[in-house]
């Protein structure tokens, strides 16, 4: 069974940087898709970013520009570096990869749940 575990979530002030990793157990990451969610408080989960088989990045619209999907060296490590956060990024962000949740290349149509590997969150707070 392989396992998403995702760090780096911290509370910061707005216009601060954080940058969330997420690791896996095995080398899950060498042939599927890998993508970004989040959950603000009181809201539906949200896709925010995606990287692509083919190496192409998607990300929602209100981040572009400001967060940035990267796979790291090691086949296991997926990255989202988050600059000039602001309050409205406030959530618990979320992990995936591999899956039917890779049908899709378009952000706003992604699903957590239909992807193979899903982590189990870091809180990420952004204070105004």
């Amino acid at each position: 069974q392989v396992h998403l575990v995702e760090s780096g979530g911290d509370s910061v002030q707005a216009g601060g940087s954080l940058k969330l990793s997420c690791v896996a157990s095995e080398d899950t990451f060498s042939g599927g898709c890998m993508a970004w969610f989040r959950q603000a408080p009181g809201k539906e989960r949200e896709g925010i970013a995606l990287l692509g088989i083919d190496g192409n990045t998607k990300y929602k619209e209100s981040v572009k520009g400001r967060f940035t999907i990267t796979h790291g060296r090691a086949q296991n490590t997926l990255y989202l570096q988050m600059n000039s956060l602001r309050p409205e990024d406030t959530g618990i962000y979320y992990c995936a990869a591999d899956g039917a949740g890779c049908m899709t290349d378009k952000v706003s149509t992604m699903v957590l749940t239909l992807f193979r590997y899903r982590g189990q969150g870091t809180q990420v707070t952004v204070s105004s």
